[in-house]
């Protein structure tokens, strides 16, 4: 893939060229080997519209092309979501709906081509069932009759009529090839892959050489010839010409008479039947001939031995159905589809290497981790087949069989310069001499190492990791002296800020005590002043010089009145509210819903506060709004006017001893009016006893109560709320069925 940027590095356009389509992968998977993602992810994820213009069926045991390798689910993989993955990518690409559905048309006509069945009359080839054809010519646009013609007929083309494709300059190149295969059966595709990789090797080799000796000969170090398996050998086995095995493979393919794979192995052992890499079960021993078919050939690859199977050969290097269905389509998306024949490949894969040589190349090697395709899990065995085929050993011997480490002057000497006590901690001249004074003292042999213009090179592994592991002890050495120095220096530190802190926290204390005094004396002096004015102005209706000496009187006679009330008829909080001066009201006209104030009418608000009723039964919460006019207590909820008590009918009113804010409005039994008793909760709780007590005139008519309060639900029933002291005030069901309220004591009894 070439890869187009504009001058900004942004991506603007870019050319695929296929070297190898894998395009047995279609029509045959090996054991556990599913077909290409896309016609799963199709038939699983695609809508159920889609398919039934594509003619597909949401079932990949229907297609032969996706059974072969009895793997149509694969439980780490989820072709639904992949299937909408791919879908949003080609739209992000540019792919608008017309295009994708092109695209799906191909994709769909290669499942039913797999499903053409073909019968025999007289020696000539027919399909006796028409309906996959009919499929096939709709998403294909072409005629039924010219795709079966094509289907069951050959045609040979002269050679050069076909024409090569246009090239685009690209400022990076990605190529993505298969890496080195070995099946159980191995046949063309892996041929060609394996070929491909031999060129690969050969290329990375000499890449790898011409690099080092570039480098050595910029650094002014004498280059020493590498030795390495020259792989230039099979590479010559294969695409030599007249001699080479893909040139007797065209040939049999064009040579009139009865050519067939046989006849290809066949000459390729009257060939090269002496080549020292090649072998067939004719030409090799007794104890080789067991391990290789008669049908069979054997090539001594780079990475090792590899047997193909001829079967199928000449049909896949002629690759005349491509051909036939490229005269039979009309459509554009075909053509681009089915690629170049896999005659050509040695030809594009030269153009390949010219263009590799061409580049500074930087490689890749992708290790294929199990055969079950699941995360995190590693085949040791496998793993280590892939490096011995990948050639990973062979390019490693290549590349430590001169000098093995080479760096920098100035990256050696930072890293290292601890290690003489000329250069540490800095070194003050030509980086050169810094490198040369450490290596002395390190002890380094000459043959160990060179020195080059800007870098220094040292030969073998074991002296580079002698140097490590005397880094390694250095730096203990180092962070105990750094440790030690930043100690001493903490400490010192610390000694001064906590000195400093201390004079600050002096001077800062001693200003908070002087302020407090200066303060009380000020606060004595108000209160007294106040005081005195106060009991001037006692006489006179309230205001702010009398407000103080009024309040005043007012709570130390509630008290004295508190202290001698009976025990058992006063509110825990009873003198937490005393402080505390009574309000109109708790909710002013803007609070309430004008419906609310409309329903009304003449009646006139004394008082309005915010509570919670608590239903009859299950006792579930609710933010209500408690009114009190002259006539009545009414209980609102938004714009609505829930209940109405009047204060006639109102027969009591009960609150317990503790501190909770919950009240009980009792009224009569036998009035239709009502459901029976309400059961109230306030954050001002006796200031709005108090409120209803004087608007109600029921002064006398509130109880306190001690352990629990009966209530009536209605229609004779009675209910129980049940007080207990606790740490907080929790109120909520209990399995007994009673109202259970929990509430926190604030004086002690």
């Amino acid at each position: 893939m070439d890869i187009q940027f504009d001058f900004k590095g942004a991506p603007v356009g870019g050319h695929i060229i296929n070297y190898l389509l894998e395009k047995s992968r279609v029509v045959h998977q090996n054991h556990g080997e599913r077909n290409f993602h896309i016609f799963y992810q199709l038939i699983e994820g695609g809508e159920e519209d889609l398919l039934r213009r594509l003619g597909l069926e949401r079932n990949p045991q229907q297609y032969q092309y996706l059974v072969k390798g009895n793997c149509p689910k694969v439980s780490s993989i989820n072709d639904r979501n992949d299937w909408k993955v791919v879908r949003k990518a080609l739209t992000v690409i540019g792919f608008n709906e017309d295009e994708v559905e092109e695209l799906l048309n191909i994709i769909a006509s290669v499942l039913h081509l797999g499903n053409v069945q073909y019968g025999e009359e007289e020696g000539i080839a027919h399909i006796p069932a028409d309906t996959q054809i009919k499929y096939l010519a709709r998403l294909l646009g072409v005629s039924a009759s010219v795709l079966t013609e094509a289907l069951t007929h050959k045609k040979i083309i002269a050679k050069g009529e076909e024409d090569d494709t246009s090239k685009y300059y690209s400022v990076i190149g990605l190529l993505d090839i298969y890496g080195f295969e070995v099946f159980q059966n191995n046949s063309f595709e892996q041929f060609c892959i394996n070929y491909c990789n031999e060129k690969l090797q050969q290329l990375f080799i000499e890449l790898t050489l011409k690099s080092e000796q570039e480098e050595y000969e910029a650094e002014g170090i004498t280059w020493e010839p590498v030795q390495y398996f020259n792989n230039k050998i099979i590479c010559d086995l294969v695409e030599e010409k007249f001699k080479g095995i893909i040139s007797i493979l065209d040939e049999e393919c064009l040579r009139p008479g009865d050519a067939s794979d046989f006849t290809f192995l066949e000459k390729l052992e009257d060939t090269v039947g002496g080549h020292p890499h090649f072998v067939t079960h004719k030409l090799a021993d007794a104890k080789t001939r067991k391990l290789m078919g008669r049908e069979e050939f054997r090539l001594l690859h780079y990475a090792g031995e590899v047997n193909y199977n001829v079967n199928g050969f000449l049909d896949k290097n002629n690759d005349l159905l491509f051909r036939n269905l490229k005269e039979a389509s009309s459509h554009l998306f075909p053509v681009a589809v089915f690629g170049e024949a896999a005659t050509q490949f040695k030809a594009s894969l030269a153009k390949l290497m010219e263009i590799l040589m061409s580049k500074e190349p930087s490689y890749v090697r992708c290790i294929k981790p199990n055969d079950s395709k699941q995360a995190v899990r590693f085949d040791e065995v496998l793993i280590r087949h892939q490096v011995k085929y990948l050639g990973l050993m062979e390019n490693l011997r290549v590349r430590r069989a001169g000098f093995a480490y080479r760096r920098r002057y100035e990256v050696f000497l930072q890293r290292y310069k601890s290690l003489c006590p000329d250069t540490w901690p800095n070194w003050q001249g030509k980086l050169s001499d810094g490198v040369s004074t450490l290596v002395k003292h390190l002890g380094y042999k000459p043959e160990e190492y060179k020195l080059g213009r800007s870098k220094i090179f040292i030969r073998f592994p074991k002296t580079l990791f002698a140097t490590e592991d005397a880094l390694e002890q250095r730096k203990h050495g180092l962070a105990t002296k750094l440790q030690a120095g930043w100690r001493g220096y903490s400490q010192r530190s610390k000694y001064q800020k906590l000195r400093t802190a201390a004079i600050a926290i002096q001077a800062w204390w001693r200003g908070i005590l002087a302020r407090r005094r200066a303060r009380r004396r000020r606060e004595a002096a108000n209160t007294i002043r106040r005081f005195i004015k106060g009991f001037i102005h006692r006489h006179r209706e309230r205001c702010p010089e009398n407000e103080y000496f009024l309040d005043y009187v007012r709570y130390s006679f509630l008290m004295k009145l508190q202290r001698n009330l009976p025990k058992n008829d006063k509110k825990d909080n009873y003198p937490q509210s005393v402080p505390k001066l009574f309000v109109n009201t708790r909710l002013n006209g803007e609070d309430l819903n004008p419906k609310v104030i409309q329903a009304l009418g003449s009646e006139k608000m004394k008082y309005a506060v915010p509570v919670t009723k608590y239903d009859r039964k299950g006792y579930k919460a609710r933010s209500r709004q408690l009114l009190l006019t002259s006539n009545s207590a009414i209980i609102v909820e938004d714009a609505k006017v829930k209940q109405r008590v009047d204060y006639a009918a109102l027969k009591g009113i009960s609150v317990s001893s503790l501190s909770d804010g919950l009240f009980v409005l009792h009224v009569p039994a036998d009035d239709n009016k009502q459901k029976g008793d309400v059961i109230l909760q306030s954050d001002h709780v006796i200031e709005t006893l108090t409120k209803i007590a004087i608007c109600a005139d029921k002064i006398n008519n509130i109880n306190i109560n001690q352990g629990s309060i009966k209530f009536t639900l209605g229609q004779g029933k009675e209910g129980i709320i049940d007080f207990t002291p606790g740490s907080e005030l929790i109120v909520a069901k209990a399995k007994n069925g009673h109202l259970s309220v929990t509430a926190p004591r604030l004086n002690s009894r």
